[in-house]
């Protein structure tokens, strides 16, 4: 299925890629930027009803289309009503 975000949709994407600087604390190592972007993934999978598992870009396409399978809990959500 094919879906489109926002353009403050891929920004959060995009952020969320970014290196953050290393600073010493006593909390551990902060999250890797492919550990941020999966994050980011499913939570925008989470608001539009898509498997973040399973995002795709749409080739000539915008950067903010791309396709996914929708989630389970969307599916199961359309065949209840």
């Amino acid at each position: 299925m094919r879906y489109t975000m926002t353009t403050e949709q891929f920004d959060k994407i995009i952020a969320a890629c970014q290196p953050v600087p290393l600073i010493m604390l006593q909390c551990g190592m902060p999250p890797s930027p492919q550990e941020r972007a999966n994050a980011a993934w499913e939570s925008l999978g989470a608001e539009l009803g898509f498997d973040h598992m399973t995002v795709r870009p749409v080739s000539g396409a915008p950067q903010t289309v791309f396709e996914a399978e929708p989630s389970n809990r969307a599916c199961s959500e359309s065949s209840d009503a």
